[in-house]
């Protein structure tokens, strides 16, 4: 009932239970959505269901009626009610959180994300590439937001953090399905429309159950792109579903299928020139920019529960198409065609196995093996376009790509892992952890394609007016590169202390890191200009150190609460994404170091069953420590240089619960969000110390206002919502790269809409 407008409260909730209760023991009837949704909140970020007030990790959880009352479909949204957490979104399909600061740019192009991002057991943020799916976020059980690094328990790419999506389980009890439809207005005349069901059907009583999901999207874009001639060109069409059979033959075995599909096809990008002016968002591209993705996952997870520890064998296979598709013109003000398409397929398989013993004694522990495998092919083509061609009088191209080649890489980590709680008391207990593991990876070049000498051609043509050349065609030889690999150990250490029953204090020292790159195009000198730096191998792992003193406490019989978190982070030979100024080839490299500390809190205070307030925020300095002149050169940072993450960042929610018409419980929601400004690179031009990178620019800081009004009947659920109530379109995404026309992203415009849901 309450799924439309639950309190969006997240971390804080479990702290009102004792509230609740006390009311009900003083004959005060607490408002039905309130009692629902203020329960205890149980975690499994540790492997194991714990109460999140007993676990010393900072934690955001948000359940599926936390993610309804937000409207809350995908990524968007999220890290408003995260502390510390932005997610840096070029486009749709085109997203990287960052944690705590932890990030020199917000792209991390061929890079692993610093926040790893988990479906169920897949860490699809593994791939490495500016294409990351948006998933579905309808019908899941939960989502948890783990700051720090998480090395541990998840493995590479969790430096700053890992975001858990946790989908629903069947229940072979209950016949359910639920459906919600949110369609809104975007600016003037853009329509949004989201539609969501779910379907539990019990087949064998208390033993087997099928539970079936689908969503589609279809939202009408608000940017023109005059190059294309298409207004309101970013356009979002996005669909799929997921079935899961849950299989429990007896008391102890527990058998689950899991099969889920989406598609997602933005028809243009989102980021926009400002210069180009007007009373819309504009943007110029040649073609439309896609960055979309089809992911096909294949689930098997097998439980079995001995006399004092579970067993649990997760195997997952993942199929992921991307679809890359970008005009580079840009950097030379559209004076030739230059453009990149660059479909690429990710097969990926994830198996871990795990022990976690029964909480009932002094000891509780983890024990777990892990192996993932991703193999990865790319095609790329550079092209030009039929008019270009033409009107330069260019020749001998086989068709408009001048270069063409297939790379595929393969990478692999496997590890062992393993977690201790010692409880010395009921009020004290310190936790260990230790993973010990292996990563390598290696790539190729197929055979069969061809470079040219087009884009200097293309130079004189334009520039200096000698066109009508013919091009030379070399062919592209096989290669083998170098297999880069990293082993070693990662690990979490905490002490946790209850003075008293409403105050769990905890010390925390966690360590995290990313695999190794090896670049594609190392050893490869710009045909633009020779004199420009060579392409480097690749880059070694980075290493990261954190240090956090936290509490979590809870008062006044449950009516007032606090998360605080301290931390100190130490991060080395850090993993940096730069472009060569020339012919904007990316490449990865190591520099030296930087730090981060910061303090991130959340408050809640509930002084009746009707009225909550909620508080969240951060304060954060992350800057580079250590440098070398190499080091500066190669990468365009400098000492003293700001990571990219906001120094000020949080949210208030005031939230009002109310008897309304035909018994129906009324909810009023405001919500404040800000967001600090950060910068989107480093400052200076690769490869040229001391020359200011033109594309060095910040975010802008903004604040957003989100307000709704809802009703909720026994089954039926009706609401209106404003999201960017005033309609703030501050820069909120710098794209560090030169080579296209629009570097900017902005907040999404004002979108008000209705939100209907039915659950029988």
């Amino acid at each position: 009932m309450a799924a439309l407008f639950a309190l969006p409260v997240s971390a804080l909730a479990q702290a009102t239970a004792e509230a609740i209760e006390a009311e009900r023991e003083q004959g005060e009837a607490p408002a039905p959505a309130m009692a629902q949704e203020l329960d205890t909140v149980y975690v499994t970020a540790t492997r194991r269901a714990e109460p999140l007030k007993d676990v010393p990790i900072s934690i955001t959880a948000l359940s599926q009626d936390e993610l309804d009352a937000k409207g809350i479909v995908g990524y968007e949204g999220m890290a408003h009610a995260t502390p510390g957490v932005v997610l840096n979104r070029a486009s749709a399909n085109f997203n990287n959180f960052t944690a705590r600061g932890i990030a020199t740019n917000g792209y991390n192009a061929n890079l692993q994300s610093t926040v790893a991002i988990y479906i169920d057991e897949l860490p699809i943020s593994a791939n490495g590439n500016s294409t990351i799916l948006d998933p579905s976020l309808y019908d899941v059980e939960r989502i948890e937001f783990l700051r720090g690094p998480q090395g541990t328990l998840f493995g590479s790419g969790s430096l700053a953090g890992a975001l858990r999506i946790l989908t629903h389980a069947p229940d072979p009890n209950v016949f359910e399905g639920s459906v919600l439809a949110d369609v809104g207005v975007t600016g003037s005349s853009s329509l949004r429309q989201r539609y969501n069901a779910m379907l539990n059907v019990p087949l064998v009583e208390d033993r087997l159950a099928l539970r079936v999901v689908s969503f589609s999207r279809n939202e009408e874009g608000y940017v023109d792109n005059l190059g294309t001639g298409i207004d309101k060109s970013n356009e979002l069409e996005s669909w799929g579903g997921r079935a899961t059979l849950l299989w429990e033959p007896t008391d102890r075995l527990s058998m689950q299928l899991r099969l889920s599909r989406e598609e997602s096809t933005p028809k243009d990008s989102s980021l926009i020139n400002p210069d180009r002016g007007g009373d819309r968002d504009k943007r110029y591209s040649d073609r439309p920019d896609r960055f979309s993705g089809e992911m096909t996952n294949y689930n098997l997870t097998v439980g079995y529960q001995f006399d004092s520890v579970k067993l649990t064998s997760s195997s997952t296979w993942s199929d992921y198409e991307a679809y890359f598709n970008v005009d580079l013109a840009g950097t030379y003000n559209q004076a030739f065609a230059f453009a990149l398409d660059a479909p690429g397929e990710n097969r990926t398989f994830v198996q871990e196995m795990r022990l976690v013993s029964d909480t009932s004694g002094p000891f509780d522990w983890v024990l777990g093996g892990f192996y993932f495998k991703r193999e990865r092919d790319v095609y790329f083509g550079y092209r030009s376009n039929e008019e270009y061609l033409a009107a330069s009088g260019i020749t001998g191209l086989p068709d408009e790509y001048y270069l063409k080649y297939h790379t595929f890489d393969v990478s692999k980590e496997q590890a062992l892992f393993g977690q201790l709680t010692w409880r010395f008391t009921d009020d004290a207990w310190a936790t260990f952890g230790l993973r010990y593991g292996s990563t390598e990876a290696q790539g190729f070049t197929r055979e069969g394609g061809y470079s040219s000498d087009y884009l200097t051609l293309a130079y004189y043509c334009s520039f200096l007016g000698i066109c009508g050349l013919p091009v030379t065609i070399t062919p592209v030889a096989a290669a083998e590169g170098v297999k880069a690999k990293e082993s070693g150990p990662s690990y979490r250490v905490s002490a946790s202390w209850r003075p008293t029953p409403s105050l769990t204090t905890y010390a925390a020292v966690a360590t995290g890191f990313r695999a190794p790159v090896v670049n594609a195009r190392a050893g490869a000198v710009s045909a633009i200009d020779p004199d420009d730096l060579v392409i480097p191998y690749g880059a070694d792992s980075d290493e990261l150190v954190s240090y956090e003193l936290g509490m979590k406490g809870r008062w006044m019989n449950g009516r007032l609460a606090a998360n605080l978190a301290l931390y100190h982070t130490d991060w080395n030979d850090i993993q940096v994404q730069a472009n060569r100024v020339s012919d904007s080839v990316q490449f990865a490299t190591n520099i030296g170091g930087a730090y981060s500390r910061g303090v991130e809190f959340e408050l809640m205070a509930m002084p009746n069953s009707s009225w909550t307030f909620a508080l969240n925020g951060s304060i954060n300095r992350a800057k580079v420590d250590t440098l070398t002149a190499e080091e500066a050169a190669v990468s365009g940072a400098v000492m003293g240089a700001r990571l990219s993450g906001p120094e000020y960042s949080g949210s208030l929610t005031v939230n009002y619960s109310f008897d309304w018409f035909r018994n129906s419980v009324g909810n009023a929601s405001l919500a404040v969000v800000h967001v600090g400004d950060f910068p989107g690179s480093f400052p200076n031009v690769p490869g040229q110390p001391g020359v200011v990178s033109p594309t060095y620019d910040y975010t802008e800081s903004y604040t957003l206002v989100n307000a709704s009004l809802a009703a909720a009947f026994d089954r039926f659920t009706v609401g209106l919502y404003a999201e960017n109530l005033f309609d703030d379109r501050s820069i909120n995404y710098v794209h560090p790269e030169a080579f296209i026309d629009g570097r900017y992203g902005v907040v999404r415009p004002r979108t008000v809409g209705v939100r209907v849901g039915y659950r029988f």
